[in-house]
C-alpha cells in the first residue's frame, strides 16, 4: 500500500510530461487554494476541547476543508507565502495518557477509522518537509519542546481484552522532538528483558532510552525528516545525511503490537502564554 501526501510528478512515457499533483482547499471567502499536502488518510486532534473535556477531532474527509473549517483554523491553517500548512498548538486541552496538547496529524490507513494499522513486519515510511519557525521560551531561557513525529503503538482488540484494557493505546516506540534547535530522537525499551509476550503488552512494561540528538541544528530552517521501520530495524533520517538506527530485541519484541505514523505540533509545555508553531511543506507515506 502506498499513498501520497506530497506534491507527486508523473512522468508520462510516451507524451514526456509532467503533472503535478495537489490538493485544492476551500478557503473562506470562496476562494480556492492549492496546497501540496494530500489530508486523505490523516485525522487532526486540535486543543480545543467539547463537552466532555476531550480534545476535538476531525477525520476524513472533513479535514480537507481545513482552511474554512471553523473548528480548525486557528490551529491548521495555510501560509500563502510559502505553500505550507502552519500547525499552531497552546496548552488548552489534552487527550488521555498526557498533560500536554497538540495539533497533530495521525495517520488512518482507512480514511475515517483507526481500525487497521500496520505492524514492523509489514513495514511503514513516512517523509516530511518541515520546519519550527516560532516557539517560546520557559522561565530559563530556553525553547519550549514539542515531539514533530511519531511511531505510536496500539493494541489489537484482542491484546486490549486479553490484559483487561479500557482503550487500545499502547507506548509510542519512537518520538521525535525539536529540542533547542535540534532534533532529538527517544525510542522504548524493555526494562525487564525476560518479560512474556503478555507482560510486554502492558505500558508499564517500557521505559524511554537514554535519547540521541542530531548534531546538525536546524533552528528555524526547513528540514527533511525521513522515519523507516521494518521487522527487527528503526531508522531516523535528517536531512538524507545524519541517521540513527534502532535494532536489537527490543525492536524485535515491539513487532507484537500495531502502529500508526504521528506527526505535527504536539506541544510540551503548560506554561502560560506558552505556544508553538509547525509548519509542514510536504509529506509522503508508504506501507
Amino acid at each position: 500500500m502506498r499513498y501520497f501526501a506530497s506534491s507527486l510528478f508523473m512522468a508520462f512515457l510516451l507524451t514526456g510530461l509532467l503533472v503535478s499533483s495537489c490538493t485544492t482547499t476551500k478557503l473562506a471567502d470562496g476562494k480556492t487554494q492549492a496546497t501540496a499536502i494530500d489530508l486523505t488518510h490523516w485525522k487532526v486532534t486540535i486543543p480545543t476541547p467539547k463537552e466532555n473535556g476531550k480534545p476535538v477531532e476531525v477525520s476524513p474527509p472533513e479535514i480537507s476543508n481545513y482552511a474554512s473549517n471553523e473548528l480548525l483554523k486557528e490551529f491548521m491553517y495555510n501560509d500563502e507565502k510559502d505553500g505550507s500548512i502552519v500547525f499552531y498548538a497552546y496548552p488548552n486541552s489534552a487527550t488521555a495518557n498526557t498533560k500536554y496538547s497538540r495539533t497533530e496529524l495521525r495517520e488512518q490507513m482507512e480514511p475515517g477509522s483507526n481500525a487497521r494499522n500496520w505492524t514492523f513486519k509489514e513495514g511503514g515510511w513516512m517523509k516530511v518537509k518541515m520546519s519550527v519557525p516560532e516557539v517560546t521560551k520557559d522561565k530559563n531561557g530556553k525553547d519550549h519542546k514539542i515531539i514533530i513525529a511519531q511511531i505510536h503503538g496500539r493494541l489489537t482488540n484482542e491484546q486490549r481484552d486479553l490484559i483487561g484494557q479500557k482503550d487500545n493505546n499502547a507506548p509510542p516506540i519512537l518520538k521525535v522532538y525539536y529540542d533547542k534547535g535540534k532534533i532529538r530522537v527517544k525510542t522504548k525499551v524493555l526494562k525487564n528483558k525476560k518479560a512474556t509476550d503478555l507482560e510486554i503488552l502492558h505500558k508499564d512494561a517500557w521505559g524511554d532510552d537514554a535519547g540521541y540528538s542530531f548534531d546538525v541544528p536546524v533552528d528555524d530552517k526547513k528540514f527533511t525528516l525521513e522515519i523507516k521501520a521494518s521487522e527487527g530495524r528503526l531508522e531516523v533520517i535528517l536531512n538524507g545525511f545524519q541517521r540513527s538506527v534502532y535494532k536489537g530485541e527490543d525492536i524485535d519484541r515491539w513487532g507484537i503490537f500495531e502502529n500508526y505514523f504521528k506527526v505535527g505540533n504536539y506541544f510540551q509545555s503548560r506554561d502560560k502564554g506558552a505556544f508553538g508553531k509547525v509548519k509542514i511543506y510536504e509529506l509522503e507515506v508508504s506501507h
